[in-house]
């Protein structure tokens, strides 16, 4: 039968299609309505109390830490500007930014600029291996052009709310730019201070040095943390200690002989190649470090406890040789590519 009728059999076989097309529509328009409507784009809120050291030398001093932004196409600026809305409102003292501004060019540093610019608080950065395999320099001076004091193996003091911080700056570790040594000499040991570096595992020699707390980035939490994936692809495959969250040691030190401390891995806002996020802990985030307040005591409830590092393992000669190679190769690229007059 032709024209507008047709047989119970036609309209029975186009029932279960029709059905799921409408659901699979409904879907679609239900989650474009949850990204229209979602001013925060995915961008969970984290909050941790710092280490006990900070209660003994400090009043109150609320820190903000964001990383890897990879600013670029891959992803939407609205979602870069949705995680500095989210941090302006929460007033934070410091803003702290530990690497991979961009992603694999220069094309989006007045971007970075204009991003860095709409933060108002201080803000203090370090260099990822994005960074430097785009152009360190060239990065370096559209984070100033935006306001951010960026560190390069060295420290700087800062006074908020009457309170000095000393913050240490590692140059990033994966392309071989960490100088520690470097970074922590003349730390004044009455002084509080936080510690910044691309790469989390820096953080070892950095409580050596009496750095109580140090925030860092890198892995992006994995970005697919279902059936425990980032686990195996940041631990086992790539060999990180500490993927994502917080981990180590937050009490008091008992004696001069008892180094600990404690490392923060931030999931990061943006990404690199793959834009996808799944799992609880490889959501974008933006993470507050309530410094002076004590740890379980409080008005706020933290996201997660302190975990167990994972075994790790340390890049041998040829990578660490390979990955400073990298960055050796892109600037010639860059320089061939450059045009003449």
């Amino acid at each position: 039968m032709t024209g507008r009728h047709s047989t119970v059999g036609e309209q029975s076989a186009r029932g279960p299609v029709a059905r799921l097309a409408a659901r699979l529509a409904a879907r679609k328009v239900s989650a474009s309505w949850r990204k229209a409507h979602d001013p925060h784009h995915g961008i969970h809120l984290r909050r941790f109390a710092g280490p006990a050291a900070y209660a003994e030398t400090l009043g109150h001093l609320r820190i903000a830490h964001l990383t890897d932004q990879h600013v670029g196409r891959i992803t939407p600026f609205a979602v870069q500007k949705a995680a500095v809305a989210m941090t302006n409102a929460e007033k934070p003292d410091l803003v702290v930014l530990t690497g991979d501004f961009v992603c694999h060019s220069q094309l989006y540093l007045d971007q970075l600029t204009e991003l860095m610019k709409m933060f108002d608080a201080p803000v203090i950065g370090v260099l990822g291996n994005h960074d430097h395999w785009a152009g360190a320099e060239e990065v370096r001076l559209a984070l100033q052009r935006g306001g951010v004091e960026v560190l390069s193996n060295r420290h700087t003091t800062i006074t908020l709310r009457g309170d000095r911080l000393q913050v240490v700056g590692l140059d990033d570790a994966y392309t071989g730019h960490a100088r520690r040594d470097e970074a922590v000499k003349g730390l004044r040991k009455a002084l509080p201070t936080l510690g910044l570096s691309h790469i989390a595992e820096e953080a070892d020699g950095l409580w050596r040095a009496g750095v109580p707390l140090v925030l860092s980035g890198h892995t992006h939490g994995g970005q697919v943390t279902v059936a425990r994936l980032h686990e195996l692809a940041v631990g086992k495959i790539a060999g990180h200690k500490y993927i994502h969250g917080l981990y180590g040691s937050r009490a008091a030190r008992r004696n001069a002989q008892d180094l600990h401390g404690a490392v923060y891995v931030g999931a990061g806002i943006g990404a690199a190649i793959m834009p996808l996020r799944l799992g609880d802990r490889g959501k974008r985030e933006v993470t507050i470090f309530e410094l002076g307040a004590e740890v379980g005591v409080g008005s706020f409830a933290e996201h997660h406890a302190a975990q167990q590092p994972l075994p790790g393992r340390k890049p041998t000669k040829e990578q660490i040789e390979r990955r400073a190679a990298a960055v050796i190769r892109k600037r010639m690229d860059r320089e061939r590519r450059r045009p003449i007059g």
